[in-house]
């Protein structure tokens, strides 16, 4: 099978360690696992910061990344992944919090190959009214975002909440299902024509990276870290929250332990979507007619135009890059 295999790490030039494999032995599913061909997936900064070597075991390599899965099973089913390999009671009834659980392309084969095994509990069918490259956006991206806002946030409709950051899969994601969901989205960025675009999907106040807000929010979605964490922090109300699931600028913020005491801010983690979160989150999708912003798709020779393009100023949504020839469903 053909895979773009991760053979090391280097973090000053992370493509250099990934190659392009015409040949590249398949996979086997085992006991509980479902062997799934590729039809598409899409460019993370988990396989980006993967590659430069951060939160991995260099001895783990070669391996192949890729953590969006939408393909077929073996019964030639078009079928979705959901995002976290673990057992729901090891968790409370949450797999992402099961000591053991693994996300994809850690503890098995990622998505960058023509196939791939996950656990059987994760196979979930593909919504019909999604095509293959919209589906490829949403185990990372949606999940992520949905998960942010209302598991871990805890948002209702009628509140406040700013997006930090409007370009990313997350951050477009976020700002779409919370205008769906009925609060007063606020975004940032420090590009005028993002904020644009942010807008007309469904921002209603942006601002400039470090401005003053009009007024606070009860909540920040925020990704992008360092260049953006001390904003977070003053941009929230007193007893409001911050729900942090990345650092793509890096994770050495200071954390301003006094304002977080004084007015009472909660800082919340947050991590890949559970399997009932993700059915709910597409039940939610469909009934409010939303679908992901997609920046770009590249065919699988490209992957590695896919990852620079992932890196570029004027991302605005997802990078999909197609692993199959290309095949529609949907609308």
């Amino acid at each position: 099978m053909r895979a773009a295999v991760a053979v090391g790490v280097d973090a000053d030039n992370p493509l250099s360690a990934l190659k392009f494999e015409p040949e590249w032995p398949r996979p086997e599913a085992g006991p509980g696992q479902a062997l799934i061909r590729l039809a598409a997936t899409t460019i993370n900064m988990h396989d980006l910061w993967s590659l430069r070597g951060v939160g991995v075991d260099p001895s783990s390599f070669p391996r192949i990344l890729g953590c969006d899965i939408v393909g077929w099973d073996e019964d030639d089913r078009p079928v979705m992944v959901t995002g976290a390999f673990g057992d729901p009671d090891a968790g409370d009834g949450d797999e992402t919090i099961d000591p053991g659980r693994s996300l994809i392309s850690e503890a098995l084969p990622g998505s960058f190959a023509e196939y791939t095994v996950v656990p059987r509990r994760n196979v979930i069918d593909k919504p019909e009214w999604l095509s293959w490259e919209e589906a490829a956006c949403i185990n990372v991206a949606w999940s992520t975002a949905y998960r942010m806002l209302f598991t871990r946030g805890r948002a209702r409709p009628g509140e406040r909440v700013l997006v930090q950051g409007a370009g990313g899969g997350v951050s477009t994601a976020a700002t779409a299902m919370a205008r769906a969901a009925g609060l007063e989205v606020v975004v940032s960025s420090r590009s005028s024509e993002k904020l644009e675009r942010a807008r007309q999907l469904g921002a209603h106040e942006t601002v400039g990276v470090g401005e003053r807000l009009r007024e606070p929010v009860d909540l920040v979605i925020e990704t992008v870290g360092a260049a953006t964490w001390r904003h977070s922090l003053r941009a929230v109300r007193p007893g409001g929250r911050v729900v942090s699931a990345g650092a793509t600028t890096g994770s050495d913020i200071p954390l301003e332990l006094p304002r977080l005491f004084y007015r009472q801010i909660s800082v919340i983690g947050s991590t890949s979507a559970t399997r009932g979160e993700t059915l709910r989150m597409l039940r939610f999708m469909q009934a409010a007619g939303l679908r992901p912003t997609i920046d770009s798709c590249f065919p699988f020779e490209r992957i590695h135009q896919a990852f620079e393009r992932v890196q570029q100023p004027d991302l605005f949504g997802n990078v999909v890059v197609e692993i199959a020839a290309r095949q529609r469903s949907g609308p």
